[in-house]
């Protein structure tokens, strides 16, 4: 991927309204990947830089170009002039609530993402969990089916089946 990246990069490297760039999170880069929630990599992000959006496409550098063709400047309190009326609203309505008021609706937001993480990561503990019990169940069958005699039994219905062929 990184060789499709790089092309990329140095095909909007003199764009004024779209950013594609790389950033090392081992290094200098990571207060901004941890800000970002970046957990594994390449991850790739795209967005507002306020508030990025993880990106979950296709990793081949058509994939990347494709995408890369529908980003745009957004909609934003610095880019009001791209805003319809409805958007302009909801702005303007954030931008009329109290620092203490915004926070608390981003901290209600932000949980509500993290309940739905731990919730997801619960529920799939629960599966892995039913998936290791049905899939010991299935082997202590098959164990015990054989141990009961199959392979005798069939070694016995061949020799009786090529007794037949003999006749």
């Amino acid at each position: 991927m990184k060789p499709a990246w790089d092309k990329l990069m140095g095909e909007y490297k003199d764009s004024s309204t779209i950013l594609i760039a790389d950033v090392d999170c081992t290094a200098a880069g990571k207060p901004l990947c941890d800000a970002n929630g970046v957990q594994g990599f390449p991850t790739i992000k795209h967005g507002d830089p306020a508030s990025l959006e993880d990106y979950q496409s296709g990793r081949s550098y058509d994939d990347l170009a494709k995408f890369a063709k529908t980003l745009k400047p957004l909609c934003s309190p610095l880019n009001m002039d791209l805003c319809d009326d409805e958007q302009r609203a909801k702005i303007e309505e954030i931008q009329a609530m109290s620092e203490a008021d915004r926070d608390a609706k981003i901290e209600e937001y932000e949980q509500q993402i993290k309940d739905a993480e731990e919730n997801f990561q619960t529920e799939l503990k629960a599966l892995q969990n039913k998936y290791e019990t049905i899939s010991k169940e299935k082997e202590d069958t098959i164990q015990a089916v054989k141990d009961s005699g199959l392979a005798l039994l069939k070694s016995v219905a061949a020799a009786a089946n090529k007794g037949k062929e003999d006749l």
